[in-house]
């Protein structure tokens, strides 16, 4: 009977040992999630560029003679800094130097003859007064009178002429000017020489869509331009603030104001149809920093609340859905969400502050109603 007893007893902890092992492998396990605390924030509604944007100058002139010739006058180099009125580049001009030359010294000669013309004329003119008034008591005959007369009015005639001469002396000595201009490329205004197409003594011609002979850059004002969406234009608008951020500046941001949008969309061929957008930099101490040509990309700032709940804008799935874990049991909500951007997401109702929302949504096994943990801190 001890023995029966015995066997019956070793059976039973068998029987509990492989129960608890089954019970053990077979049980449910949690779920390693990763959480965020639900908390308040400030959550932005943006916009952003489709494609890289570019920093533009606010002024940027690419020149060129206005005629074909010798370069004979460069007195520039790549990045100097120029004055406006500065002389850039001239072209041979010696032989035009020469005609203004001889028509500053006709012009002289006009002014002279003229004066001298016109001197001559003012004094006839005043010895046919004189005459008139001595024909009245008799003193004088009427043919000398007439002559006199005629006299004045001939050479008044002349002083008009020699006049007339000097205006078309003055007008030669302009043409000519402006055929000299055109040898030379003047600084229209303050900045740097960003490139330079022609050596000494190289034949240049004006450019027509080809290469400039002077790249002149101002820097000192810059500017963004950035191509947006079509869809997303209505919603923009000069004045509203925006945040540029550059490669060359890694996660430094801008600050900025939208100051035009295109009034047309831009259709260009495998791409989307956009519409560009300019923004201005606000913080002047930024220029100085900035060159020319780097690539940016820009957000436009619609609306911006300071939000008692938000949450990481991946942890909101499709349906305005969110995963909470509540102890140790993951549960799914409905969510009424606010504003939003590619980084955070206001949450109306649906998930109270300092609740753990799960970030690892793509984990296997997250679903309503499971167990989860989360994972180990270090």
């Amino acid at each position: 009977m001890r023995r029966l007893i015995k066997w019956l007893i070793v059976i039973l902890v068998i029987t509990a040992v492989i129960v608890l092992l089954y019970w053990q492998s077979t049980k449910p396990r949690p779920v390693i999630v990763a959480v965020t605390q639900a908390s308040q924030g400030i959550v932005e509604n943006t916009i952003a560029n489709t494609r890289a944007g570019t920093i533009e100058a606010c002024k940027r002139a690419q020149l060129s003679p206005s005629t074909s010739g010798l370069i004979s006058v460069l007195n520039i180099a790549k990045g100097d800094l120029v004055k406006k009125g500065d002389l850039l580049m001239s072209l041979w001009n010696n032989d035009i130097m020469a005609e203004m030359e001889l028509a500053r010294a006709e012009a002289l000669s006009a002014r002279a003859n003229a004066r001298a013309s016109c001197l001559t004329a003012d004094s006839s003119a005043r010895e046919s007064k004189r005459l008139l008034k001595l024909k009245k008591s008799g003193a004088v005959s009427e043919e000398t009178v007439d002559r006199a007369v005629t006299d004045a009015s001939a050479r008044k005639a002349s002083c008009d002429a020699a006049q007339a001469s000097t205006t078309i002396a003055a007008a030669r000595v302009n043409l000519i000017k402006a055929r000299l201009d055109r040898t030379r490329l003047v600084a229209p205004f303050d900045g740097i020489v960003g490139s330079i197409n022609g050596e000494l003594y190289e034949y240049v011609t004006p450019t027509m869509g080809g290469a400039p002979a002077v790249d002149l850059i101002d820097t000192t004002c810059f500017y963004v331009t950035a191509p947006i969406d079509e869809v997303d234009a209505p919603r923009v608008a000069v004045g509203q603030p925006a945040r540029v951020t550059l490669d060359a500046f890694g996660d430094r941001e801008f600050a900025g104001i939208v100051n035009r949008i295109a009034p047309y969309v831009l259709d260009i061929a495998s791409k989307a149809r956009t519409v560009e957008i300019e923004v201005e930099l606000t913080n002047i101490s930024d220029i100085s920093e900035l060159l020319a040509g780097y690539s940016a990309d820009v957000e436009v700032i619609l609306a911006r609340r300071d939000t008692p709940v938000r949450v990481p804008s991946e942890t909101v799935l499709e349906g305005e859905r969110v995963f909470i874990l509540s102890g140790n049991t993951i549960e799914e909500r409905i969510v009424t969400t606010g504003l939003s951007n590619w980084s955070w997401t206001e949450i109306i109702d649906g998930v109270a502050p300092g609740e753990s929302v799960i970030t690892s949504i793509d984990t296997e096994g997250v679903e309503d109603g499971a167990l989860a943990s989360t994972e180990p801190t270090d």
